[in-house]
């Protein structure tokens, strides 16, 4: 048993009107933006956590970070899960291809459950252990809800899921063997999020709903403190993250925002929000400054397809502040990234994470970075993850006789 530990003090700040609030004085949105919040808009008053600094500048080391400077969580709450802690790998054969100088690709594929979203699962989970909730609750378009139920498997703990009819196979099976209770809705991701929030307010549990719980931004923000360890104490010119909702994003962006107010850093990486074309509420809302939902989000990268992206006002922040850009990819750009991706790189990513390799190409192209910058292409989860999606286009080779002279 691990003794009690203390934590970096911290605030919750509501990243709409500014006001400040202790950590078990709200628990989702912030109480006045968020005030009679309704499904069908993107979230107000997101809240953010907000530490001391100068104290943490005092004690930070970047040779070797303690996160837990960082951390919103005491360790004594945390689930027995091995999280994070992927590898970021140099792709040279990917970046020749691509007629780019230096290619980093952060596998978080490689995630216990396969994919980025155990970040925040993790931390969520830990959050319901200390405030003795038994039960957690998500919607999720699969690796959310995937994650969810594992890390809830394995804190002893409840996970409700909540998710569309035409979650891809491989996920729903995952929660299903992770003991999950799972509602598929005959809907959209975004009726998924609202039933989602009635069945909390009516049956209770812990919201664990991308960016409505703050603590998500905080779990996913771990990859960006990886990235910045893995690179040498330093952040890359720029990365490339696939855009749904824009928590991810967000999260990235904390990470480093969080390094520069600490001394650590300087500048903060360009950060590249790379959606599907069908799925680009975030990147109109980047490019004209006016929101307006998907109208019709379907698209083969399922776990960016989002028609209201709850964390849009913090992903375009993320965008802006950092002198990044956005950019839409088709379908058939991203199953090609996918195909380019695994057979350059030994890394099988599922198409919303290929897209990032989709939206290099999309740049190169076009020119839009110099092409001598390093790069950090996050690859957010793995191509097990929706194995129908990878077949699209694919054939597989026709069985022969056990005979060398069969053999092509």
């Amino acid at each position: 048993m691990r003794n009690k530990t203390e934590i970096a003090e911290f605030v919750w700040r509501c990243t709409q009107c500014g006001r400040e609030y202790a950590r078990d004085a709200v628990r989702y949105l912030c109480p006045e933006c968020g005030r009679g919040y309704r499904p069908g808009v993107p979230l107000p008053g997101v809240l953010e956590a907000v530490f001391d600094y100068a104290a943490i500048a005092e004690r930070f080391v970047p040779r070797r970070p303690d996160w837990r400077l960082f951390t919103p969580m005491e360790p004594e709450h945390e689930p027995p899960y091995a999280v994070g802690n992927t590898p970021l790998v140099p792709a040279p054969r990917l970046a020749a291809r691509l007629g780019w100088g230096e290619i980093w690709i952060k596998n978080d594929g490689l995630n216990p459950s396969g994919s980025l979203k155990d970040r925040a699962s993790f931390l969520v989970a830990a959050e319901a252990r200390r405030l003795g909730e038994r039960t957690v609750v998500v919607a999720s378009t699969g690796n959310a809800a995937s994650a969810t139920a594992a890390v809830c498997a394995a804190a002893g703990l409840e996970a409700v899921i909540f998710v569309p009819a035409a979650a891809p196979r491989a996920k729903l099976v995952q929660m299903v063997q992770h003991g999950a209770r799972v509602v598929p809705v005959r809907g959209t991701y975004d009726d998924a999020f609202r039933l989602s929030l009635e069945y909390t307010a009516a049956r209770g549990g812990l919201n664990r709903n991308t960016a409505y719980h703050p603590l998500t931004i905080e779990g996913k923000k771990t990859v960006g403190f990886e990235i910045f360890a893995q690179y040498g104490g330093q952040a890359p010119e720029a990365i490339l993250v696939p855009v749904g909702d824009g928590v991810i994003l967000a999260g990235v962006y904390k990470a480093f925002a969080d390094l520069r107010a600490a001394g650590a850093i300087e500048r903060l990486p360009r950060l590249v929000a790379v959606q599907a074309e069908r799925s680009d509420a975030i990147h109109r809302y980047i490019a004209t400054g006016e929101y307006r939902d998907a109208a019709d989000p379907r698209t083969v990268a399922d776990s960016i397809s989002v028609r209201t992206p709850s964390n849009a006002e913090l992903a375009r922040r993320a965008v802006m502040e950092s002198g990044g850009f956005s950019l839409t990819v088709s379908d058939a750009e991203i199953l090609e990234a996918q195909t380019l991706l695994a057979a350059t790189t030994g890394v099988f990513a599922e198409p919303a994470a290929a897209a990032v390799a989709a939206g290099l190409a999309r740049v190169a192209a076009e020119r839009r970075l110099d092409p001598a910058a390093p790069v950090v292409l996050l690859v957010t989860g793995h191509g097990l993850k929706d194995i129908d999606a990878a077949m699209t286009g694919l054939s597989l080779p026709e069985p022969i006789p056990p005979e060398l002279d069969a053999v092509p």
